[in-house]
């Protein structure tokens, strides 16, 4: 695990322990990622948990396969996606089979990033606080291309984003609302680890705040 990861994943942690129900209860992840995400987390907590993703661990806690094709043995009572939504490809059917995971008054606790709110102020902050020693960081390769392609800020990343078919958060918030109701829904940091600064110093920067923290809850 990258420290940039371990970083991130110490500074969710709060957020999303805050918002599930006690342990022992079952809990899946989706998009776990190969580090095994918050899972080693949640079984430390008390929490029955599992991880799914195409590149998720070896091990029993670990499926790796894409949620669309998962099929969980019982209903559970939380859910939990950090940074995985923007990236499918039907965002419909995965906002349907998380709604069906999960029990009666299950829980759905999402980390994400607007990728709209990502604007060129933004942009060159991060840009001008790059960590030494990272040049394979997906941040110094959006400041390589940026330069190389000779566009403005926003063809630039809006054609890449485009391109990669990458979700606005105002959609899947809209997606989730259609099946879930609300309990929370705000504006976080979201660049800090990569940067090796603190969460609240990208809070206090007065740049855009493009991750986005999400709990609903099932009707």
């Amino acid at each position: 695990m990258t420290e940039a990861n371990r970083r991130w994943l110490d500074a969710g942690w709060g957020f999303v322990s805050a918002a599930l129900p006690s342990g022992p209860a079952r809990v899946i992840e989706i998009g776990c990622g190969p580090a095994g995400g918050f899972v080693p987390f949640l079984e430390s907590a008390g929490y029955d948990a599992v991880g799914v993703d195409p590149a998720a661990p070896a091990g029993e806690r670990f499926h790796q396969l894409s949620f669309e094709h998962y099929a969980p043995p019982e209903p559970v009572d939380a859910v939990v996606t950090c940074t995985a939504l923007h990236h499918v490809d039907d965002l419909g059917l995965v906002a349907d089979l998380i709604a069906a995971a999960l029990r009666p008054g299950g829980v759905l606790v999402m980390v994400e990033w607007a990728r709209e709110r990502f604007d060129e102020r933004t942009a060159r902050w991060c840009f001008d606080r790059l960590p030494n020693g990272d040049e394979d960081g997906w941040l110094h390769h959006h400041a390589q291309r940026w330069q190389e392609s000779g566009l403005p800020w926003p063809a630039y990343f809006d054609g890449w984003a485009d391109a990669e078919r990458l979700h606005r958060a105002d959609a899947i918030v809209a997606a989730l609302g259609r099946r879930f109701q609300t309990r929370s829904l705000a504006a976080a940091p979201y660049f800090f680890a990569d940067l090796g600064i603190g969460e609240a110093d990208e809070r206090g920067a007065g740049v855009a705040l493009t991750g986005v923290r999400y709990v609903g809850v099932v009707a």
